[in-house]
């Protein structure tokens, strides 16, 4: 189960919040705000890409739209005097319905070592400027101990080293329940474009078990556990 299932979709509801938060009160808008969402964060993913993106959170309600970015590089999203946050509005002008106020925040990640949307694209950057992925990946994997996770789990798939034969390999260290509702998993992919063709990175990353309740919104990760 462990390898068809999303962590985050495994637990939406129980452990998790929602990345999209709206209600339509139209059934003929729940379609078109689906569409709307994707649209949004195809967006912001292809085109900021180099800000660190690693979750687009979409709030509506009747009169506005607000689009919270969390990344690594919020200076990059940003820019000088705000001109960043303008040129995102004016990407996203063609996708967004006329008749909402279009709202964008930038949130800092805190501790990106530990995010794994973040992981994964690092990795990715380092494979497309030729280096080993071996090396990447156990990099990647320390900084994330180091940096307060208790289990993580890292795998490439693609024409590794240039081979004529696409593989796939993973490393893992520490502690990774995937089949328990309670562990808090993070899951993270990204896609290096090297010469030899498409290279698919997945990460996992464990934190530590939820013990109660707790709000279904996220938690800001600082380091350490939470």
């Amino acid at each position: 189960m462990g390898q068809k299932v999303n962590p985050r979709g495994f637990r939406v509801g129980v452990t998790e919040g929602w990345d999209s938060q709206w209600f339509a009160g139209n059934k003929k808008d729940v379609a078109r705000y689906i569409k709307e969402d994707n649209s949004i964060r195809e967006v912001i993913n292809t085109k900021h890409k180099d800000g660190g993106i690693s979750v687009v959170r979409i709030a509506r309600t009747t009169a506005e739209t607000t689009v919270t970015i969390h990344a690594s590089r919020p200076g990059v999203l940003i820019g000088q005097k705000g001109a960043g946050i303008e040129a995102i509005k004016k990407n996203l002008k063609p996708v967004v319905s006329d008749t909402t106020k279009l709202n964008i925040t930038i949130k800092e990640i805190k501790a990106p070592d530990i995010d794994p949307t973040v992981v994964a694209q690092t990795i990715a950057t380092q494979l497309e400027k030729r280096g080993s992925y071996k090396h990447a990946m156990k990099q990647a994997m320390q900084r994330a101990l180091k940096g307060g996770a208790k289990g993580i789990k890292v795998m490439v798939g693609g024409r590794l080293g240039g081979a004529e034969i696409a593989r796939s390999e993973f490393y893992k260290q520490g502690r990774l329940p995937l089949h328990t509702i309670r562990s808090d998993i993070k899951y993270g992919t990204a896609t290096a474009r090297s010469q030899a063709g498409a290279i698919g990175i997945k990460v996992w990353i464990y934190y530590g078990e939820i013990l109660g309740k707790r709000p279904l919104v996220e938690i800001e990760r600082k380091g350490g556990n939470n």
